[in-house]
């Protein structure tokens, strides 16, 4: 039907409107003051006829201008506030008009948007469930700079967004608009129309709830959640990390008890790590991603925890019940790239927006996905303001960033001619650098006693230095040279390790140039690198031992514990995310289920130990928290022996003596000589570990004698391929 009506919609906007590149639909639908009254136009894709109702008075059927244009001409010297009676074939629904909104965004949204400062940015961006002008609805806002239309299309419109087009709000690249009705539940996408012309229907990237994969829309949602864990929250930032008793049990919360959800994880997860002692559990990504093969680290949904496990709030849920149970949560988080998909971040708008403009920049080489633009100030907003989401939304304790050395570098894993220096000519990502220090300042400031961890595997300067030293800012560092040099050692036949000997005392050159975390993780048990105790050599008996031994001389290695799950009781098989850990393994039914229990009980017993000893962990940045007795010295190789000192604080000491061989050995050792007796607090090879029970019992006393350059010194029995802790008696 062609239309003459006065008032219709003229011919431009009516085919920008037809054609989803309309910049400011609100300026054309809704109700306007003109000469004469009040126009009031509507656009209704497949609607019979449309009504402008305002109170009891007013009916006014609007004319009907074909393509699903309505408008009429209301003699009126205000705008009602009035409501639109829609009929379709076999129906009619009584509607508020979408297009007599104010915008859900203020000035200082946009400013603080446009400058890449809005550090809560998801309050401002995506979908929230509100009431607007006294009316409930869900605003959306999207920021699609090089989009030419946005419009919303979900459920509620039958996936066609032709009547949903959105406003864009200046010069922000945001997009705006309030949907009357909509709730809590409802999925939607945003139609994107490209500057080619063609469209895209993308999932929101700030859209805090997910369709279960494989599906891929976002779902509208808000958080009704009550906290209980106002105690953990208040005092965990009493003590500085780097300070503190830190050992963190590694998860893959979909593997770790394949098929249980967020809230059944809450019942088991807080109880067996409590139960074990540690004092962190690190889970692998829980951000939304596609293919679960990446175990999370190829991440569409920044803002949505996985809704494999379960609801937004599922998720608060779990993390409440592990800080009720004393255990603090860190979450693997992945702003180094994304995926390709094309419902996701990639070219969102039709062009580069979230991944650098320049091809090579983009592409990341190892894992086929794109590196985001970290020069961009709205892309570090988006990330910078992630951090600070998870921790304020989700009370989580700290963030472990993945990939660090892969951002850092613009020369990282490209060949000549890939990649191009930096201003200066150098290799490093200045763009990175800015973004990482950002990051860490705004994380600390906004959440006290959060801890961010950096996984970085070069030599970088500065990694754990505050920022305003020109550091990056973050609170601990994961210390992969420590771990692959004490992995390789352990992996050479006993009778060749003194020629590996400075594999293990390495570590100690740098220990003090970070703050460190030593991580024995996912990525060590994976992919053909055998799990921890399959790493030992020997029989099945020499590999526990060396593996208890190992954990062990870890623990008691100045630096922070981590261990992935399943190397607690000695899983032999590498992990594979399909089925988790093998529990089978300790079911009493199974014949060597002692064997692997027996692991598992020394690691509660380190643990417990560990944490009743601040020697262990006090000054674990301090060069005065430790002393070599044996192992720095060349001539030391030979027995495989390596003994050192903690010391707390006040200089109250713990021994650590490792017997590397499978010999059994009467040994002399140099010991401070103002302890007057020393005694056995920790013996890997103890008979309920699964060992042979070669023990020191009774209290052991220095003599005037003297080894390895101190005045007194103490004989012991090491047991063969074994770690004994011993404290002043």
């Amino acid at each position: 039907m062609t239309s003459k009506n006065p008032v219709s919609v003229a011919v431009g906007d009516r085919e920008r409107l037809l054609g989803a590149t309309h910049h400011d639909p609100h300026s054309v639908l809704g109700a306007h003051p003109v000469p004469g009254g009040i126009a009031v136009r509507a656009f209704r894709p497949y609607a019979r006829a449309v009504t402008a109702v305002a109170g009891r008075d007013l009916r006014a059927e609007l004319h009907d201008d074909g393509d699903g244009f309505f408008s009429a001409l209301l003699p009126l010297s205000e705008v009602p506030v009035y409501r639109l009676l829609v009929e379709y074939d076999g129906t009619a629904q009584e509607t508020e008009d979408a297009y007599r909104f104010l915008p859900t965004l203020g000035d200082l949204d946009l400013h603080l948007i446009g400058e890449g400062r809005h550090e809560r940015l998801w309050e401002a961006l995506g979908a929230h469930p509100t009431t607007h002008q006294g009316v409930p609805g869900t605003r959306f806002a999207v920021w699609a700079p090089n989009a030419r239309g946005v419009r919303v299309a979900g459920g509620f419109n039958f996936w066609d967004g032709t009547g949903a087009p959105m406003r864009s709000l200046g010069s922000s690249g945001i997009w705006e608009l309030f949907l009357p009705g909509i709730g809590e539940g409802e999925l939607y996408k945003f139609e994107i129309t490209r500057p080619d012309g063609s469209r895209t229907l993308r999932a929101d990237p700030m859209a805090r709830r997910t369709e279960v994969p494989p599906s891929t829309s976002s779902i509208v949602t808000g958080s009704w959640y009550g906290w209980d864990d106002a105690e953990w929250m208040a005092h965990r930032g009493d003590t500085p990390v780097h300070e503190a008793p830190f050992s963190v049990y590694e998860v893959h919360l979909p593997s770790w008890r394949p098929g249980l959800t967020y809230r059944q994880l809450a019942e088991e997860l807080p109880a067996y790590v409590g139960d074990l002692g540690f004092t962190h559990v690190e889970l692998m990504p829980v951000a939304e991603h596609p293919f679960g093969g990446s175990w999370g680290y190829q991440v569409t949904g920044f803002y949505a925890p996985t809704s494999r496990l379960g609801t937004p709030d599922d998720f608060r849920f779990l993390v409440d019940a592990l800080h009720r149970a004393g255990i603090g949560v860190i979450m693997d988080w992945v702003p180094a790239h994304f995926p390709r998909d094309d419902w996701a971040l990639a070219e969102f708008d039709g062009r580069p927006l979230y991944e650098h403009e320049d091809p090579l920049r983009a592409a990341h080489p190892d894992w086929g996905t794109l590196e985001f633009d970290f020069g961009r100030r709205e892309v570090r907003n988006f990330l910078v303001a992630n951090a600070v989401y998870w921790c304020e939304e989700f009370h989580i304790d700290g963030l472990r960033v993945d990939a660090v050395a892969s951002m850092l570098y613009l020369d990282y894993s490209r060949e000549p001619g890939q990649w191009t220096p930096n201003e200066h000519g150098g290799r490093e990502n200045l763009d990175a650098v800015a973004f990482l220090q950002e990051m860490n300042a705004t994380v600390y400031r906004h959440a006290p006693g959060v801890v961010t961890i950096a996984e970085e595997s070069t030599a970088w300067e500065g990694v754990t230095r505050p920022t305003d030293g020109g550091g990056l800012g973050f609170g601990l560092k994961w210390n992969m040279g420590w771990m692959h040099d004490s992995l390789e050692y352990m992996s050479h036949e006993p009778v060749h390790r003194k020629y590996h000997h400075h594999e293990m005392t390495f570590s100690m050159v740098y220990a003090y140039s970070e703050n460190y975390v030593l991580p024995i993780s996912h990525d060590e048990v994976v992919h053909g690198k055998r799990s921890l105790v399959s790493k030992m050599p020997g029989d099945w008996w020499q590999q526990r031992a060396n593996d208890r031994a190992y954990l062990a001389f870890m623990w008691a290695h100045p630096g922070k514990q981590l261990l992935f799950m399943g190397q607690e009781f000695a899983q032999g098989s590498e992990w594979s995310e399909a089925h988790g850990p093998d529990w089978w393994l300790l079911d009493p039914q199974y014949g060597a289920a002692a064997d692997h229990r027996g692991v598992r009980d020394l690691v509660r017993d380190l643990n417990a130990v560990y944490r009743a000893t601040p020697a262990l962990w006090q000054r674990d940045t301090a060069p005065a928290g430790f002393q070599w007795i044996v192992g720095s010295a060349a001539e030391d190789a030979d027995d495989n022996v390596f003994a050192f000192l903690r010391l707390d604080a006040e200089g109250t000491p713990l021994l650590s003596v490792s017997n590397l061989s499978p010999v059994v050995r009467d040994y002399r050792l140099g010991v401070p000589d103002e302890i007057p007796a020393w005694h056995e607090t920790l013996n890997t090879d103890l008979a309920r570990y699964g060992g042979s029970d070669v023990t020191n019992p009774d209290p052991v006393k220095p003599e005037p004698q003297g080894s390895h350059g101190r005045p007194a010194s103490i004989r012991l029995t090491l047991p063969p391929l074994a770690t004994v802790w011993l404290r002043p008696a």
